[in-house]
């Protein structure tokens, strides 16, 4: 069995059991284990991938009203490769001669437009990410929720943080450390752990190539895929930043318009989030432009071109991805915002959870500064009673109160573990 069949994910909890009557999408990148997941979780319903054009012509055969016997209970891999089969399963369904099925496809758009044309209101619809930084600390093993869970329950930061271990023992610290280190300089794609390092970059330049081919046609049908070539590359090398559509579209010469359309195939398939400005005016006036962020560290080093240690941008991608991850695969209620004004005040991250709002502030190295906290400070006083807390998101050691309101010094590693 290879390293990616062992690994376990956090979402297999909450997909639904095959027993209930539930027509369920799993979507997210290619290659993020999607197939593996599935047919781990249900091993014995019939898989079909639509990637075959003779299931393809064997599905288009097969008459509505004997979808049920002929097919009945599946896992469709590629759904969107066949458009009939979202109109035949909504039939068998509606008839109650079909009680489950799970549709699988990386081509978000595509699978989207179906739902709506067809299944809405009727499938439940679940993200598969690249592995996160507390499944590949697990490996195989089944292992508890990771302390940024915390995170969405209610009362202060101080109730959250107060009872957890300042430190870790050797062991548990040294598999946390390697499960950041390998998410620092790979990502999170399954099919690398098994792979040695130089069979590693050549995976990540195929897996552009294949996207490219791939998933970027389904979207787009480009015919020439050099401008979006350049201008994916630039997105990469602006992780992290505000988004400047006119800069981005000058440098990758292409035109406003394409560079705003450009930007929404890269979020279709999964390849970059947008993380939005707070929408009030806490100290000052904020500013409206939203940051762009890669979604995976790996991906972000080969189309960039940064190699060796971690930049400042890299890992405050890696944190605010690992954030991201965490609340939809979780199913999480939370929202992430960055909070900046005109004068120059800045906080990383405000997560809005339903009992109020924690900062964060991001910083890629093993200590914390008394100026750390300023910005937290401020962004906490004009919040008043809706403040849970604070934290700065470092790459140091120990779990350990800094200052009031409620702010303490939380180590990455530590946070997603």
């Amino acid at each position: 069995m290879s390293e990616d069949k062992q690994l376990y994910r956090f979402l297999a909890r909450r997909l639904p059991d095959a027993a209930k009557r539930r027509l369920v999408l799993l979507t997210g990148a290619r290659q993020t284990g999607k197939t593996t997941l599935a047919r781990a979780v249900y091993p014995d319903l019939r898989y079909v991938n639509l990637d075959a054009p003779e299931n393809r012509d064997a599905l288009r055969s097969v008459a509505s009203a004997a979808w049920a016997r002929d097919v009945g209970a599946a896992v469709l891999d590629e759904a969107q490769k066949e458009p009939v089969v979202f109109e035949k399963v909504k039939y068998a369904y509606d008839e109650g001669a079909l009680s489950f099925t799970i549709l699988l496809g990386s081509s978000q758009v595509l699978l989207l437009k179906r739902i709506r044309e067809t299944l809405a209101g009727r499938v439940f619809l679940f993200e598969l990410w690249p592995l996160m930084m507390c499944e590949l600390a697990a490996g195989g093993k089944d292992a508890p929720a990771p302390l940024v869970d915390r995170l969405f329950a209610e009362g202060p930061l101080k109730g959250v943080l107060g009872d957890v271990p300042g430190v870790l023992l050797d062991r548990e610290e040294e598999a946390a450390r390697r499960a950041e280190a390998h998410l620092l300089q790979w990502g999170g794609m399954p099919g690398l752990l098994s792979l040695e390092d130089g069979e590693r970059r050549q995976w990540l330049k195929d897996y552009g190539y294949t996207y490219l081919e791939r998933d970027l046609y389904d979207l787009a049908r480009l015919n020439d895929l050099a401008p979006f070539r350049s201008f994916q590359r630039l997105t990469a090398l602006r992780s992290g930043r505000l988004l400047n559509y006119s800069e981005l579209a000058r440098d990758a010469g292409v035109s406003v318009d394409s560079a705003r359309r450009y930007l929404e195939y890269l979020r279709l398939s999964y390849q970059t989030l947008l993380l939005p400005p707070w929408r009030e005016n806490l100290t000052s006036t904020v500013v409206k432009t939203p940051k762009v962020y890669w979604l995976d560290v790996g991906l972000l080093r080969t189309l960039s071109g940064m190699a060796g240690a971690a930049t400042g941008e890299i890992y405050e991608t890696m944190v605010v991805g690992e954030l991201l991850k965490w609340i939809r695969t979780a199913g999480r209620e939370g929202e992430l915002f960055f909070y900046r004004t005109r004068s120059g005040l800045e906080v990383d991250v405000l997560l809005e959870t339903p009992f109020g709002v924690v900062g964060m502030e991001i910083k890629n190295r093993p200590q914390v500064a008394p100026q750390d906290v300023t910005a937290l400070r401020d962004v906490a006083h004009a919040l008043g009673n809706r403040w849970r807390g604070g934290m700065v998101i470092y790459t140091g050691t120990s779990i350990m109160p800094l200052a009031a309101p409620d702010i303490w010094a939380v180590p990455s590693h530590r946070l997603f573990n």
